[in-house]
């Protein structure tokens, strides 16, 4: 007998799919505190969950039988994925299940924060009859800026249209051609700040986006803007916004989502022109109910049967061709994220090349795991093993893979080459031995990068001395180097410095690294 613990409010619907499940017996036990979760986390085969249980490496650590772990929903900033993979537990989510209903709540939301609709509940509930003080703007002929471009932001922007509005979008890894082919302009962000009445964020949450919306922005905003965010919370940042408001600036805000959730006493909530409401993007009975269903179903047919849908940290694939791929899967996926960090501009195409004896395995879920890990940091939860490629088709980009049998150099070589609309850049790699992944080719650059750890890319000229330069910038700000490989030009005087460090380098040190004179370029990475 499997056994399933729903530790987060689940809707009934998929409760009832777990008891109804043949060898499958699923306990309910919500608001458990970490302690309590941990307990008894050792005892299941699975664990659902939604946003309030936190799965952190202790919990992972103490789950001795737990295989698979299901997020009914698409975030997944409360589970330590990485520790999930380690331990060889599947992480599965539910994309598109809540897509229209966040969409939907942000149009709610900016109808009402123009209309004023909260602030004339409150004030007819208490009494008064404030005609004048609560006049709203009209909406039609109206310019509504769309940062994020992806699956609820495409919606919103389409439901505006609907409410003849002029949409323009700021999204820098979605090309222009694709968003003017849905009939929307493709603006840059100071263009969408200087051009828009309404400003919907729809941007994960991640290390670039954490306080997007900030002071400066709102300063390069018209008078008068008004601000939805339905994202993620400290995507805006909510001090600046407090000022922005109460200069004037900004005229309305309604948030969805805040820096801490619940945020308890906000400056905010002091604002009349401010409404808001707790995280209901998502919160609609078809789409709790959707949600519900797919990751019950998905996780009684992985108990069940060994399938694997919608995981985000292994691909749909038996597990015996998946114990032979491991090592490859890693490499394509550390190849993937290097270029994710090394890119820039609206990704146009994708190749993948397979080149050597790969011992007649199919190597596509390779492929797939390195394209997964390239569009991670723009769709963040939405991308998986199993709509990776169907995202990448989504937003005009071409994607080929092709094998050869021969290598020159190496034993088996995986190349992955990103063309976007401003540059072009390959990055190959192998395996040493069985299992240890080297990145052993960046554009005309040959070396042998450990891709592991606190990194930092360094572009310098091949001169006496450069590489000594470097070291005493970093002894002198405490920044231990716990190795460094260089790589060298094929043909020109330039290296390729790889330094990783015992802590990440902060950002002042970057720029001073930059102002050495051999120092052409710096680009910290994270693996």
């Amino acid at each position: 007998m499997k056994k399933v613990l729903v530790s987060d409010n689940l809707g009934e619907a998929g409760i009832e799919l777990f008891r109804n499940a043949a060898g499958i017996a699923v306990d309910v036990k919500t608001g458990l505190k970490p302690d309590e979760l941990k307990a008894i986390i050792g005892e299941y085969d699975a664990l659902v969950i939604r946003s309030a249980t936190k799965v952190t490496a202790d919990v992972i650590d103490a789950a001795k039988n737990l295989k698979v772990i299901g997020r009914a929903g698409i975030g997944l900033d409360n589970v330590d994925i990485q520790t999930a993979t380690k331990h060889g537990v599947i992480v599965m989510n539910t994309p598109g299940g809540n897509v229209v209903t966040t969409a939907e709540h942000a149009i709610a939301l900016m109808m009402a924060m123009t209309r004023n609709i909260p602030q004339g509940t409150a004030s007819l509930k208490a009494g008064k009859w404030e005609k004048k003080n609560l006049q709203g703007r009209e909406i039609c002929g109206k310019t509504l800026g769309v940062i994020g471009y992806g699956k609820i932001g495409s919606i919103v922007a389409d439901r505006a249209r609907g409410l003849k509005m002029r949409v323009i979008v700021y999204d820098p890894y979605v090309t222009k051609e694709l968003i003017e082919k849905a009939g929307f302009e493709a603006v840059s962000l100071e263009t969408l700040y200087q051009s828009a009445d309404f400003i919907t964020v729809h941007v994960p949450k991640l290390k670039d986006t954490i306080g997007f919306l900030n002071k400066a922005a709102f300063e390069k905003m018209k008078p008068g803007v008004m601000i939805i965010n339905c994202a993620r919370g400290g995507i805006v940042n909510e001090a600046d916004l407090y000022e922005a408001m109460r200069s004037g600036k900004v005229a309305g805000a309604a948030l969805d989502v805040f820096e801490t959730e619940p945020p308890g006493q906000s400056p905010l909530f002091e604002l009349d022109h401010l409404i808001c409401t707790p995280h209901l993007g998502a919160s609609t009975l078809e789409a709790q109910t959707n949600v519900a269903v797919a990751i019950a179903e998905q996780i009684i047919d992985y108990l069940q049967n060994g399938t694997i849908r919608n995981a985000v940290n292994v691909p749909s694939i038996t597990g015996e061709l998946l114990r032979r791929l491991s090592p490859f899967l890693s490499l394509g996926e550390q190849i993937g994220k290097l270029q994710s960090q090394l890119i820039h501009g609206p990704l146009k195409e994708v190749e993948i090349a397979f080149a050597g004896d790969f011992q007649g395995m199919d190597m596509s879920p390779v492929a797939t795991a390195a394209l997964r890990a390239l569009l991670a940091p723009v769709v963040k939860d939405d991308v998986n093993f199993v709509n990776a490629r169907l995202i990448a088709k989504d937003r005009g980009i071409k994607f080929s893979e092709t094998t050869s049998a021969e290598s020159e150099d190496y034993m088996n070589l995986i190349t992955m080459k990103c063309v976007t609309s401003e540059m072009t850049n390959t990055v190959a790699g192998t395996l040493f031995g069985k299992t240890d992944s080297r990145i052993v080719r960046i554009n005309t650059f040959r070396l042998e990068m450990i891709p592991k750890g606190h990194l930092a890319l360094i572009h310098n000229v091949d001169r006496p001395g450069s590489i000594g330069e470097i070291g005493t910038s970093l002894g002198k700000n405490q920044i231990n180097i716990g190795r460094m490989q260089v790589g060298q030009e094929e043909e020109g005087n330039r290296n390729i410095i790889f330094l990783c460090t015992d802590t990440p380098i902060p950002a002042p040190v970057i720029e001073e690294l930059r102002g050495l004179a051999s120092v052409k370029k710096v680009i910290p990475l994270e693996f």
